[in-house]
């Protein structure tokens, strides 16, 4: 069906906003709350839409990186409401993985051909600013050619307090020891209201921009992101994409903008504090809407899309590589957090499997860097046969561990005080 025929079913109004996007226009809140409630044949239109648009400003190349997690503690002094990976300083399941693990970790990736480690965690009580520039230059010193991706702007916030400084200071010091990106992470609905209703405590709206800025004018590229399906309101995730768009323009520091659906079934929200009005994440058109409504108000800025294939199945992230995705995200190879809230979608994919993805939604596989680099372009079929080590792990928990077995494991009892600080 052509996307004439397709916009001949769907109302004046609506073609109008569509319309606009297919000529490059910038959307405004009020097209997207438009936008974010069709339904039906309109859903439909919206989706060829994002699509058509996704192809003129990426092209038909979907990227994946091949990356390790590495979420060295689940101790935290906070009690965010959605979050079912913390646990308390005296909790039988708190763990802390010590810096030479750390490092064995980033070195073991290395040698099974990452490109990149990931590192986030809880806030420990006792570790400050200093120990995380450390940690940095410890992984830099052992494995130089690895990108660390680490730290959202919760612990950036979080060491810069501990030790007195600014976060910009703090950022900047992370920066000479060899940190080269930030997830975007904690940003949830950046709406002051809901998250204090979601998670009190948790760094503000003003400060998580604050900390993204600074580490985007420091030359520190980040991630945006959206936790979305809980208890916000379709304005509020649309004037969060206002925002972030807002923000790129000043900064032009996002690499890319994910989507987070909320994983209900281990939150505290749901388990323990019944929070009224919360959801059981997002529906399976929510997700498609939030994408296709993303590509549009944002992809002229931000560029690139990426699905979590852990919080959607992979059936559904390769669906959303028609409805404006163009990238599928890492290998992850521990993914820990979302795992602990009640994901079944595993803790890691082997590079062969994303591509396979890829080409059956008739696109083409590209091996990318953190900064959406070309490493390599699989273009044709079938594959050479030096593939990556990855793709022939049969069992990633007996080849990695599991969160599950972190929190047994006691090599890695969390003590106080941390030897390490």
């Amino acid at each position: 069906m052509t996307l004439a025929r397709v916009f001949d079913e769907v109302s004046a109004d609506l073609r109008d906003v569509l319309d606009r996007a297919l000529e490059g226009r910038e959307l405004s809140v009020a097209d997207g709350l438009r936008l974010a409630r069709v339904t039906g044949r309109e859903l439909h239109a919206l989706l060829a839409v994002a699509d058509t648009v996704r192809r003129q400003q990426v092209g038909d190349e979907v990227g994946y990186v091949i990356n390790r997690n590495v979420n060295f503690t689940n101790v935290c002094v906070k009690a965010c409401r959605f979050c079912a990976f913390s646990r308390t300083k005296r909790s039988g399941e708190a763990y802390f993985l010590d810096p030479e693990e750390i490092v064995r970790r980033a070195r073991e990736a290395r040698d099974l051909g990452a490109t990149e480690v990931c590192v986030q965690a809880g806030l420990a009580p006792g570790i400050d600013a200093s120990f995380y520039v450390e940690l940095v230059r410890s992984i830099k010193r052992a494995v130089p050619e690895l990108h660390v991706h680490a730290f959202s702007p919760e612990e950036i916030r979080y060491g810069a307090e501990q030790s007195g400084i600014s976060p910009r200071d703090f950022l900047s010091a992370l920066r000479d020891a060899g940190l080269g990106s930030l997830p975007g992470t904690s940003a949830e609905i950046l709406d002051d209201g809901l998250r204090r209703r979601l998670s009190p405590g948790r760094i503000t709206t003003a400060e998580w921009v604050h900390v993204v800025t600074s580490a985007h004018e420091l030359g520190l590229p980040t991630t945006s992101t959206m936790m979305y399906g809980h208890l916000e309101t379709d304005e509020q995730r649309i004037r969060h994409l206002d925002l972030l768009r807002t923000i790129q323009k000043q900064t032009g520091g996002f690499t890319e903008f994910v989507p987070l659906s909320f994983v209900h079934r281990e939150a505290p929200a749901h388990v323990k504090h019944h929070l009224p009005g919360l959801r059981p994440g997002p529906t399976g058109n929510e997700v498609a809407r939030l994408y296709a409504v993303a590509r549009l108000m944002l992809g002229a800025t931000v560029r690139n899309i990426q699905v979590s294939w852990v919080k959607e199945g992979v059936r559904m992230a390769q669906w959303l590589l028609s409805a404006g995705a163009n990238d599928l995200g890492g290998t992850l190879i521990n993914e820990s957090i979302s795992t602990a809230a009640g994901s079944v979608h595993g803790q890691f994919q082997p590079p062969a499997e994303l591509r396979r993805l890829v080409r059956e939604a008739g696109r083409i596989p590209v091996q990318r860097d953190t900064r959406y680099r070309r490493v390599r372009v699989f273009a044709s079929e079938p594959e050479p046969d030096e593939d990556s080590p990855l793709d022939r792990v049969v069992d990633a928990e007996a080849a990695f561990g599991s969160y599950a077995a972190l929190t047994r494991d006691p090599r890695f009892r969390y003590r106080l005080p941390l030897a390490s600080t």
